[in-house]
């Protein structure tokens, strides 16, 4: 494996930003920035064995900052939505920024996305530590998060997090990298084919809030189970649909054991012929259409992204899950180890 570390640029306030190219014997390769412990490059082969970057992402290490998309980036404290930026804790009530309508969204507007994490490579990849103090974006606790990347000969991209904190708090860690696997700046991606390990998903309110307990996908557009193209059902008359202009919801997933993993999602385009098949520990999945990229920072090599450009596919806790007792508990306590992976296997059907 080859690595090579790159100055990148500096942050608003002059910290140096680093850019890591880790490649494999094939010269199939990722990049990651400091900016956020993200990805900003997935290069891969197609079935014609032609390399191109299946993630979107911009060229300069400043347009990561503060980006609507969140793009390739490890959003934090808590990924996804906090209902009114409330949550109650051990008996004590926490507020915290409001900045998507009247909820929390992705840590707040400066949230671990927007900060320039410490980063030193290992072998196979690249490990960034951010250190969020007590009382951060009104999260309480001090919290040491540790985001490892390793890259393999198999183009397979793995994402290993962990975090431990001083006092109790609440953790939900993510990627939020968008895919497009006939390459970044090509067009939509609702000709994307995707599957789901996921017979259940959690309906929401009109601002993207859980209601509470999971539904059966069957007979509705929500349905993966079986593999279908993205833009088939998503101008359907259907609640999640129109809150979303597009789907930005969390599926459940099945099977789902803390600390096993499990096949979460599987992309397919029938162009490129490229695939990836996501694999986590994490109990849910929120699949996010890009319903809202157009006007974002402009893309690489020129390219303008619109709306349905990329898809995420975030491996996480779900939303609101500090104000719901049914959910999977994100309580992370003193001597506790939050441990969570997350891995991007890219290949090819003919």
């Amino acid at each position: 494996m080859e690595i090579k570390k790159e100055l990148w640029g500096k942050s608003p306030c002059g910290k140096d930003i680093f850019l890591y190219t880790v490649q494999n014997g094939s010269g199939a390769y990722v990049q990651l920035s400091d900016v956020g412990a993200g990805i900003v490059s997935v290069v891969v082969p197609d079935k014609d064995g032609k390399l191109s970057d299946v993630v979107l992402g911009y060229p300069e290490a400043l347009s990561y900052f503060g980006d609507g998309p969140c793009a390739g980036k490890i959003p934090g404290r808590y990924a996804n939505r906090i209902a009114g930026g409330r949550f109650v804790l051990d008996g004590k009530e926490h507020e915290l920024p409001v900045n998507n309508g009247p909820n929390h969204l992705h840590g707040g507007p400066d949230g671990f996305q927007n900060k320039v994490w410490e980063s030193r490579e290992h072998e196979s990849g690249v490990e960034f530590m951010y250190y969020s103090e007590d009382g951060e974006q009104g999260y309480p606790g001090a919290v040491k998060v540790i985001a490892r990347y390793d890259w393999s000969e198999e183009n397979e991209l793995r994402l290993t997090l962990t975090a431990e904190s001083d006092a109790p708090t609440v953790i939900n860690l993510t990627n939020h990298a968008y895919f497009n696997l006939n390459g970044e700046g090509s067009g939509s991606v609702l000709g994307h084919v995707l599957s789901l390990n996921a017979s259940e998903y959690l309906p929401t309110d009109e601002t993207l809030i859980p209601l509470g307990e999971s539904e059966p996908v069957a007979g509705t557009p929500m349905d993966f189970v079986n593999e279908k193209a993205l833009g088939q059902d998503i101008g359907a008359d259907f609640p999640a649909l129109k809150y979303g202009k597009g789907y930005d919801n969390c599926w459940v997933i099945d099977g789902a054991e803390q600390g096993q993993l499990q096949s979460a999602a599987l992309l397919y385009s029938p162009e490129s012929g490229r695939t990836l098949e996501v694999l986590t520990t994490q109990p849910g999945v929120q699949v996010y259409t890009g319903n809202w990229l157009a006007g974002c920072p402009e893309g690489k090599n020129g390219h303008v992204y619109e709306d349905y450009s990329g898809v995420a596919i975030e491996c996480q806790n779900f939303p609101d899950a500090p104000n719901k007792e049914d959910y999977p508990s994100p309580v992370l306590r003193p001597g506790e180890v939050y441990g969570q992976a997350i891995i991007f296997a890219f290949g090819v059907r003919n």
